[in-house]
């Protein structure tokens, strides 16, 4: 009986301390609750109060701020596309026929890697950006970017890109540079002044093979379709730049 009465005692207490803590947790939870739901409105009023004081604003204060952050957002993403990469070959010298199709200078001597062109190169930019500027292009898709041939540090660049015109015609053109990658291990374009003789023959006889590629093959057909299409366009282009 003791025995008896000893085990139905501790059931009870387990039973009496089980239920203690289910109150216990009850209550704290209840407490949570009401912590939560005064936070809550707490979060709400305030949200509420900056909304009331946003409301009173005049409606050329509102118009102004709304306005200065988009102003903002231009700034910055302007400032993202000002800069000239020169991670790799490929992106210098796509840089470089955006800028000069763009009538871009600064970005073309960023792509050069100089602050101040020689007399060489500031012949050249001039006659490329009078060139580009004669076809009054809408916009620029540039279609293949790629090595010729790589030996070393230097790097012979092919790039087709198509100039689309106003009335809608694509006038495709390739361009070629030479590209050296510099002891802080960027990639610039080389100025003609840089380029060796040595240099210019080996570039020479590597086009020659470049030629039989079918990315120059494309751009073969793809020009004469152009020219066949606009008898005299060439012309045309050359009378402008006289």
């Amino acid at each position: 009986m003791d025995k008896e009465n000893a085990a139905t005692n501790v059931r009870r207490r387990s039973g009496s301390s089980t239920s203690g803590r289910s109150k216990s947790a009850s209550a704290r939870r209840k407490t949570q609750t009401r912590r939560k739901a005064s936070g809550t409105r707490r979060k709400t009023s305030r949200g509420s109060d900056i909304a009331a004081v946003i409301a009173r604003l005049p409606k050329p204060v509102l118009a102004g701020a709304a306005a200065l952050i988009v102003l903002i957002i231009i700034i910055v993403f302007a400032a993202k596309g000002c800069g000239v990469s020169h991670k790799t070959p490929e992106r210098v010298v796509r840089t470089l026929i955006e800028s000069y199709t763009g009538g871009n200078e600064s970005k073309v001597k960023k792509c050069y890697g100089v602050s101040k062109a020689d007399d060489t190169l500031q012949q050249e930019m001039d006659a490329t950006v009078k060139y580009f500027s004669a076809f009054e292009a809408e916009k620029t898709e540039i279609t293949q970017c790629d090595k010729i041939y790589q030996d070393g540090n230097y790097t012979y660049m092919y790039i087709t890109y198509d100039l689309v015109l106003k009335n809608g015609q694509s006038y495709p053109c390739i361009s070629t540079y030479m590209v050296q990658k510099k002891d802080n291990g960027k990639y610039y374009v080389m100025t003609p002044s840089e380029i060796t003789d040595d240099l210019s023959k080996q570039a020479a006889t590597k086009y020659a093979d470049f030629m039989n590629t079918q990315a120059y093959k494309d751009y073969t057909t793809a020009y004469d379709k152009f020219i066949k299409k606009n008898p005299g366009y060439e012309e045309k282009i050359a009378a402008k730049l006289k």
